[in-house]
């Protein structure tokens, strides 16, 4: 956040979760000032690793071809000791770390929202040792607007992936449609295209882990925050439901998601439940970005106020930093959008009320594999009764699926809280299958 925002410490360290799970730059870079270098491209990967080429014009007649990798681009190597700096500086607990990483840039093919041949980028993270066999954990992220700020791209937004890989797994971490360095706006919170381009990123780690010298089983851990938990939990649906078939749900653990938009999250917007810093922020994304995809407004000014309406959309075209779009918007919902609109948050309806229905069944199935729904009670950007909804939700499909309670703690904190939990749950699960 910008310095001179007034807000309490909280809504300051929750605010910066939205960046990726650094502390803070400064902190990050003190904790790597050891190996300056592993910052930098990765030591040469194998010739067939850098040279799958998306500029080889016989590739243009397969852009329909999904999930097929197009380029492995080296962007960070550290060390086991770099690895628990680097966790300890965001901070996270770091028993779980056992080996050094290596993180490579992913460019594959994927479908933008209407179906149509498109590219996204991801990050795929390996460990450096624990055998030739890996099993994948995909990490979804949460809710960014800078496109550089994306996993594949920004060092200092990759503490889940290198968490979860020097517990021994590989990580696909997609960036989503985009972000990163795919081409387009992102389609935020369009959980469909999300889970296209995440299940899409899971083939396409799989290509380059085989061309990397690794093999992935096929056993599938999946996770994700903020935004990414509900990414998460649509994934696993899709997973289990055979979205890809070489790939198997083996356990759930999504964290602070907002799995229930209308029934939660939008309300919590309006009554003060999500802090009036975050609330603008995801309302104005929001709306801009749904409109592209259901028909919210014609003009801008049908929903935000002047001066607003007319620089709303400017900011969200993936090259604003966070803290320039709030600079930029009205301080509170109630002031950013016009008294009509303000009205019609509290009783959806039109293409509002369309586009929280298209993305709000996130919880509406039964999983085979276990499930845990992480989140903490002191969060004001995504409610815990987003999780307890959820929970009631796959409870009237017969599965238990407790929610995880980390306490008062915010946004944040309930990541840092829960990854490193995560990433032992995960263990015990692979052990009790004896991988």
């Amino acid at each position: 956040m910008t310095k001179d925002m007034r807000k309490a410490p909280e809504k300051q360290t929750s605010w910066r979760m939205r960046r990726g799970l650094a502390a803070s730059a400064a902190l990050l870079l003190a904790a790597l000032a050891a190996a300056p270098a592993a910052t930098a491209v990765a030591a040469p990967a194998s010739p067939s690793a850098r040279t799958a080429s998306s500029a080889d014009p016989a590739s243009a007649g397969h852009l329909s071809r999904r999930g097929q990798l197009l380029a492995v681009t080296p962007v960070a190597a550290h060390g086991r000791a770099e690895v628990v700096r680097y966790l300890a500086a965001v901070p996270m607990a770091t028993d779980p770390v056992r080996y050094g990483v290596r993180a490579y840039r992913l460019t594959y093919r994927t479908v933008d929202p209407h179906g149509r041949p498109t590219t996204a980028t991801g990050l795929l993270t390996l460990p450096e040792g624990g055998g030739r066999r890996l099993s994948l954990v995909s990490d979804t992220h949460g809710t960014m607007v800078d496109r550089a700020y994306a996993p594949s791209v920004a060092e200092d937004g990759r503490a889940q992936s290198y968490l979860f890989a020097s517990a021994g797994h590989a990580v696909a971490a997609p960036d989503y449609l985009g972000l990163g360095e795919g081409p387009g706006t992102h389609p935020y919170m369009d959980t469909r295209s999300a889970v296209t381009a995440s299940v899409d990123m899971l083939r396409a780690a799989r290509t380059a882990a085989r061309s990397l010298g690794r093999t992935l089983t096929g056993d599938l851990y999946v996770s994700g925050f903020s935004q990414g938990g509900q990414v998460a939990m649509a994934l696993g649906r899709a997973i289990e439901e055979g979205a890809d078939r070489h790939f198997r749900l083996r356990a759930l653990a999504p964290v602070s998601g907002p799995y229930d938009l209308a029934g939660v999250e939008m309300p919590a917007l309006t009554d003060g439940r999500v802090n009036d810093t975050s609330g603008v922020f995801y309302m104005a994304y929001f709306l801009v970005a749904q409109n592209r995809l259901h028909p919210i407004y014609k003009n801008p000014a049908e929903v935000f106020r002047a001066p607003y309406a007319s620089r709303v959309e400017s900011l969200f075209d993936g090259r604003h930093e966070d803290e320039d779009v709030v600079a930029r918007l009205a301080p509170t919902v109630r002031r950013l959008v016009t008294d009509d609109f303000y009205r019609q948050l509290t009783r959806p309806k039109g293409g509002l009320l369309e586009a929280l229905r298209a993305n709000d069944d996130v919880c509406d199935w039964k999983p085979a594999a276990p499930v845990r729904l992480y989140a903490g009670n002191g969060d004001t950007d995504v409610p815990i009764g987003n999780a307890r909804d959820c929970a009631r939700a796959l409870a009237g499909h017969g599965v238990a699926a407790p929610v995880v309670d980390q306490g008062h703690v915010d946004h944040k904190g309930s990541a840092l809280a829960s990854l490193p939990k995560i990433a032992r749950w995960f263990d015990s699960v692979g052990a009790a299958r004896g991988n």
